[in-house]
C-alpha cells in the first residue's frame, strides 16, 4: 500500500487492520527522501523504493496506491502486480493536464506548517482523534517530486485488473479526472460521495472502502487460492 505526498504508511492503518483480519498480509512502507536530501528527491527515488518493496513479496500481489502513491503504483504495476487499486490517484498524462494548477517550492512545508484547523478542513469526513493524529504526522514533501508528478508521466495501461476509487468531494484530484482515466483503461471504478481526498484512508468511510476492495479482490481468479498478499 503506497501512501500519498506528505504522508506515510500510517495512513493505511485502517486498511491494514481490515486486510489482516481477513487473513491477508498487508505491507505499507514509508517512502523515504533520497540521501541527498528532501529537496533533491525526485520521482525516480520513490519509484525505485516502491518497486523494490513490491518485488520483495511473493505472488499474487495486490498493489494499492493513494494520491501520489496511486501514480507510483500505476507506474510499477506492469508485469509486477496481479491486481491494482488506485484511490484518488494523481493521474498520468494526458489526464494530468486536468489537475488544478499549482506551484511547488523546493520543500513543500506540509509538516512544518501543519495546523490542526487546516487538517480538519482537509479531512471533514474524519473523526477528531484521526484528524489530530494526522496533524501530528504530516511531513514536508519534495517540490521536485510534486512538479514531476503534476507534469504527467507517460504510462502504458496496466496489464492486470484495476479498480479506481474517486472521492466526490476531492479538491486535489477531481473525481471526473479519475473516472475518465478509469474509463480509458477499462477499469472498474467507484465514486465515494462526500469523501475528501484522503477520506477513503482516514475518514469514516475508510473501513467500508477497504472491505469493498476485499470484496472486489475475492472475485479475481488470481486471488482464488489462499493466501493472497496485499503488497506495496
Amino acid at each position: 500500500m503506497l501512501h500519498g505526498a506528505g504522508g506515510g504508511g500510517w495512513e493505511w492503518a485502517c486498511w491494514v487492520r481490515v486486510f489482516e483480519a481477513a487473513g491477508l498480509r498487508a505491507v505499507a512502507p514509508d517512502l523515504d527522501p533520497a540521501s541527498t536530501g528532501l529537496a533533491a528527491t525526485g520521482l525516480d527515488d520513490y519509484l525505485s523504493q516502491s518497486r523494490a518493496a513490491l518485488q520483495a513479496l511473493p505472488r499474487p500481489r495486490l498493489l494499492v496506491g493513494a494520491s501520489l502513491g496511486g501514480l507510483l503504483a500505476a507506474a510499477i504495476a506492469p508485469g509486477q502486480a496481479d491486481a491494482l487499486v488506485l484511490v484518488n490517484p494523481l493521474p498520468p498524462a494526458p489526464w494530468a493536464e486536468r489537475l488544478p494548477a499549482r506551484e511547488w517550492p523546493e520543500r513543500v512545508p506540509w509538516g512544518r506548517r501543519a495546523r490542526l484547523a487546516s487538517t480538519r478542513d482537509a479531512l471533514p469526513d474524519a473523526d477528531p482523534a484521526t484528524a489530530l493524529f494526522a496533524f501530528r504526522h504530516w511531513r514536508d514533501e519534495s517540490g521536485r517530486v510534486m512538479r514531476e508528478a503534476h507534469a504527467g508521466l507517460d504510462l502504458s495501461p496496466p496489464d492486470c485488473p484495476v479498480l479506481c476509487m474517486a472521492s466526490g468531494a476531492d479538491l486535489d484530484v477531481p473525481a471526473r479526472v479519475t473516472e475518465a482515466m478509469a474509463a480509458a483503461w477499462g477499469a472498474e471504478w467507484r465514486t465515494l460521495e462526500g469523501a475528501s481526498h484522503v477520506g477513503p484512508l482516514l475518514g469514516r468511510s475508510a473501513t467500508g472502502c477497504a472491505r469493498d476492495v476485499l470484496s472486489w479482490l475475492g472475485g479475481l481468479r488470481a486471488f482464488a487460492a489462499p493466501p493472497p498478499i496485499c503488497a506495496g
